[in-house]
């Protein structure tokens, strides 16, 4: 199918995309990438009147490492951030899981701002931004605003980005000192949607746990994170047997079922991927300790 007729529009500047995004109301979406949009619109699951081209506004394409954050504009490719050293090294993590976003061509053109901005709870990127707790900035015709990531998410592809409003970018937080992270999913085919996915994070001082976080893809309503560092803090690293984090990772996701899978199956593969990634999260902090 071919989308319903629609205005295009090509804005060359944060102010002018808003302004028109204010004029048309909810009758405007935001283009970046389109990986997610063109194909709604194909399928004519959304029919807006006008699009907002923003592929044309300067200054939306940066990546920026600072202290304490890795901050995106919302023209940043997934592939770019992917390639990107500086914010790999800032938070491995993020390279981490956008290995597994779809494919390369769709990482090519697909921005990650606009995959945060969808809120798919089968997203990999809503995920890490969930554990990073990080924020997206927004703008519109009142203004800008930032939104912490466990307020943007409000529903299966629903976010608290309210009518004629915009995200500009996004900041994914840093980890402390001592932290290891991992990410893995299991698909049908690599680049499907995943049937369970899991991001964590290992903090350690001097071998001893002091923090475990992970958050959830396909698995959970919104990308959330489950804290299970009550469980696991003040233990020598050595010692921890992750298997136990199973079973909290099984009881807290509440996963569907579909065509693909039961949703019994889905909260298996949670529970298997979570002792999977953080055992490797846990070993790669002690790593960097002992360098």
């Amino acid at each position: 199918m071919k989308p319903s007729p629609f205005v295009h529009h090509a804005p060359r500047s944060v102010a002018e995309a808003v302004a028109v995004l204010a004029e048309v109301g909810h009758d405007g979406k935001v283009l970046a990438g389109g990986q997610s949009l063109i194909p709604i619109l194909n399928m004519r699951l959304a029919a807006p009147g006008h699009l907002v081209d923003i592929n044309r506004v300067a200054g939306l394409d940066t990546v920026e490492v600072t202290d304490d954050a890795v901050r995106i504009g919302a023209l940043v490719r997934h592939a770019l951030l992917e390639r990107h050293d500086g914010a790999f090294a800032a938070n491995p993590l993020l390279r981490q899981a956008l290995r597994n976003v779809a494919h390369p061509a769709i990482r090519n053109r697909g921005t990650t701002t606009g995959s945060i901005a969808h809120a798919d709870p089968s997203g990999e990127m809503p995920a890490v931004l969930a554990l990073t707790q990080g924020y997206v900035e927004a703008a519109s015709a009142a203004g800008t605003r930032e939104i912490a990531a466990a307020d943007f998410f409000l529903g299966p592809l629903e976010s608290c980005l309210t009518e004629g409003e915009m995200a500009t970018g996004v900041r994914f937080g840093r980890f402390p000192a001592g932290t290891g992270t991992a990410f893995a999913e299991s698909a049908r085919r690599h680049g499907d949607y995943a049937l369970a996915g899991v991001a964590a994070a290992v903090t350690l001082t001097d071998g001893v746990v002091t923090s475990v976080r992970a958050s959830f893809v396909s698995v959970t309503p919104t990308p959330d994170v489950l804290d299970l560092t009550e469980a696991f803090a003040g233990r020598e690293v050595a010692d921890v047997d992750w298997v136990k984090a199973a079973e909290m990772a099984r009881d807290h996701v509440d996963p569907d079922g579909d065509i693909h899978a039961t949703a019994d199956y889905r909260r298996m593969l949670a529970g298997v991927l979570t002792t999977r990634v953080l055992t490797e999260a846990a070993a790669t902090a002690l790593e960097g300790q002992s360098r």
